[in-house]
């Protein structure tokens, strides 16, 4: 894109951050771009200063830089191997359409760092159950609890629960 736009946020892309917005939209742009166009001012909100963190409403308008030609980057699935497969697997205590609980064994790791390559978040490829992403992880209950949302609106709607108690 080699030009300055302005895109607005369509029906059922709203409530998000503007850094997943963005990424949705244009998956070849690095998060370090997203931080950089919003810290320079290239991007706007409604003709607004934005951080990445701020949060898009349906109807927004959004103003996009020029941004670079660069393909979309290969998406490669994690792998997992079959015993750590059915290890997460095994820690299903429930399941529905929106959300799933794990039952995280002590030990195993929530999300990945430094040194850390086993973990909840990136087993997370074994429970798509058929849906097109994985899940996301959402809320962590207690040090043996997490919760992973199967949809998108999975995860908002248990964000607003876990806000609204």
């Amino acid at each position: 894109m080699s030009r300055v736009q302005t895109v607005y946020v369509a029906e059922g892309e709203g409530d998000q951050r503007l850094d997943r917005w963005f990424k949705r939209r244009y998956p070849q742009i690095s998060q370090g771009m997203i931080e950089k166009i919003c810290r320079k001012g290239e991007c706007r909100v409604d003709g607004n200063r934005v951080k990445s963190s701020t949060r898009v409403e349906e109807g927004q308008a959004v103003r996009i830089p020029p941004l670079p030609n660069t393909a979309a980057p290969v998406v490669t699935r994690t792998f997992i191997t079959e015993a750590d497969k059915k290890l997460i697997q095994s820690c299903i205590i429930y399941r529905d359409d929106t959300i799933i609980a794990l039952n995280k064994p002590a030990g195993l790791a929530t999300q990945g760092g430094s040194g850390q390559t086993r973990h909840v978040d990136g087993m997370a490829e074994a429970l798509r159950f058929g849906f097109e992403e994985k899940p996301r992880l959402v809320h962590r209950l207690d040090r043996d609890t997490s919760v992973d949302g199967a949809y998108k609106g999975g995860c908002q709607n248990t964000h607003s629960s876990y806000e609204a108690s």
